[in-house]
């Protein structure tokens, strides 16, 4: 069942515990408005987009989410996404994708799929994730340069020439700036982690372009003055084909939204000893991202900074992050005229540290130590994120490290007979004793090892069709077989007919529990005989014995 934490936290609610969540929400709140700006203007948008974003995906999130302390807003992982497709369909585009992206995130939901986002492979994850921060970093030297350049190419590698082209334009004071800013942001993150260090380093930095009057671009020179409340709810303008056309971006959307949220509620879990509902999570990130584009927002998900920075503060429920998305509102209402000075430099620099931050420098390079098939997986997912597109990364990524993995599988799911297994293979003890039996004449036996799965039919197949020729009973062990798929029910039914034809006896031992109920359904208990499929192999030897004496063909 869906059921909000807000709702099982507010029965024991008290006047401390308020007081924490109020002073955690303030300060999340003053740390979350250069970020909603910063991330807003990265996408190619202006900074109110970000802010209604904060405010309204933050207040949903934590009033409908399944974790106690998890912050939501917009975040660096969607730039890349964000800014492809509003430059390509426009603002009306990305309401449109985000709105399918909700409608599957409540889905998730609702379906209960919240463990299964936890399977995407972290290769993918950390090549996406790397990528999408080189990316932003590079997409910050327009105005942590001060280059004058007109709506730069959302491809690295032309960008990177429009960029080279219009060094000259540099303006040596936005660098200065620029430089400031992530130094002393930096600093400030690294020795007075619970101080607002951005908005004060924002607030200085402005202070400093004002007074030395460096001319350098603002935020109310390129996109005019922040409005100063939510705009009214907005429907998009649907249009079929570009519908069409937009169900890729939509489910990078949600995928993004699904794995960055579960991810940041599963630190929060660490950092507080609590467990978050997934499944209420996911529902609560559908309908905030709904509500976030109806009311001129742009796509959200948990944010693992905020979240953490909310944890530090002394939060204890999801009151906390309410308070964090009213306070936007106020400084919304109160401070959009002030807003307006702060330097485009600065918000480029703040996002630079951000970008360093959410790099995974240390997975990237450990990952690279790891056998090639993973560092393959990440180097072509960060490749594809920086040079291609971003869904089609993560999409050729997880199905990459996908065919991959059934690689592996098949390559450790093998069928040996006693002759081809070596003597170092350790057995079990039941098989061990069983292995001192005699077989009788016309009896042959052999042993499947891993997943009966298609990734190993072919393998599978070579074996079976040439075992037990020249017997009549052939004894096939299926102990250490944990899984086993409709592939390896049909390549077993082949072979029991292939047997019957030529009138030998197929007896199988050991069949697990899955397994098992896969033969169930699939009719071949009655094709073998449920007297032919045995527990034990010991079990199973003497069944060949009966019927090698002719005791036992009556009940076959």
């Amino acid at each position: 069942m869906i059921a909000p934490r807000i709702l099982r936290d507010l029965k024991t609610y008290d006047l401390p515990t308020f007081r924490a969540d109020l002073l955690a929400g303030l300060s999340v709140g003053v740390v979350a408005l250069p970020l909603a700006m910063a991330f807003a203007i990265a996408s190619g948008l202006p900074p109110e987009r970000g802010l209604f974003t904060a405010i309204v995906a933050g207040l949903l999130i934590s009033a409908l989410g399944g974790s106690s302390v998890q912050i939501g807003g917009p975040t660096g992982a969607f730039v890349v996404i964000v800014a492809g497709i509003s430059a390509q369909f426009g603002y009306n585009g990305l309401v449109m994708a985000t709105l399918m992206a909700g409608l599957l995130l409540l889905l998730f939901g609702i379906c209960r799929m919240g463990d299964m986002i936890r399977y995407i492979p972290f290769p993918v994850v950390t090549g996406f994730t790397a990528g999408i921060a080189l990316i932003i970093g590079f997409t910050q030297l327009r105005d942590l340069l001060g280059l004058r350049m007109e709506s730069p190419s959302a491809e690295f590698l032309p960008r990177l020439a429009e960029y080279l082209a219009a060094l000259p334009t540099m303006q040596p004071a936005s660098l200065v700036l620029g430089v400031a800013t992530i130094v002393l942001v930096s600093l400030g993150r690294r020795y007075l982690p619970k101080f607002p260090t951005m908005l004060a380093v924002l607030v200085l930095i402005s202070l400093a372009a004002h007074f030395l009057g460096s001319g350098v671009e603002t935020i109310a020179s390129r996109f005019g003055e922040l409005p100063r409340a939510l705009p009214a709810p907005a429907f998009p303008l649907f249009d079929y084909e570009m519908l069409r056309q937009l169900v890729g971006p939509a489910f990078t959307i949600a995928m993004l939204a699904a794995i960055e949220s579960l991810l940041s509620a599963t630190v929060a879990d660490g950092m507080t000893g609590e467990s978050h509902d997934p499944n209420t999570e996911l529902a609560a990130q559908g309908i905030a991202n709904i509500g976030s584009v109806l009311l001129g927002g742009i796509p959200a998900t948990g944010a693992i900074a905020r979240t953490a920075t909310n944890v530090h503060c002394g939060a204890r429920t999801p009151v906390a992050g309410i308070i964090h998305a009213i306070s936007l509102a106020l400084l919304l209402a109160l401070l959009a005229p002030l807003a307006g000075h702060i330097p485009l430099c600065a918000l480029a620099g703040i996002l630079c540290v951000i970008a360093w931050n959410m790099s995974e420098r240390q997975h990237f390079a450990r990952i690279l130590r790891a056998p090639r098939s993973d560092s393959a997986v990440l180097v072509i997912t960060f490749l594809l994120t920086v040079l291609v597109d971003l869904t089609v990364a993560v999409e050729v990524g997880i199905v990459l490290a996908s065919l991959l993995f059934i690689r592996r599988m098949s390559e450790v799911s093998t069928i040996t007979s006693p002759g081809q297994r070596r003597s170092t293979d350790p057995l079990p003890d039941e098989q061990a004793d069983a292995a001192e039996q005699e077989l009788p004449d016309g009896v042959e036996e052999y042993e499947v090892q891993g997943a009966f799965f298609f990734g190993a039919a072919s393998r599978f197949r070579e074996t079976l069709f040439i075992a037990g020729r020249s017997s009549r009973v052939v004894i096939l062990r299926m102990r250490n077989v944990p899984v086993m798929d409709a592939t390896g029910s049909h390549l077993l039914r082949e072979f029991a007919e292939s047997c019957h034809r030529a009138g030998r006896q197929l007896v199988l031992s050991g069949v697990a529990p899955q397994p098992l109920s896969v033969l169930q359904r699939s009719g071949m208990l009655e094709l073998i005989g449920a007297d032919n499929v045995l527990a034990s192999y010991t079990d199973a030897v003497q069944r060949a014995r009966e019927i090698i004496d002719g005791s036992g063909a009556e009940r076959e």
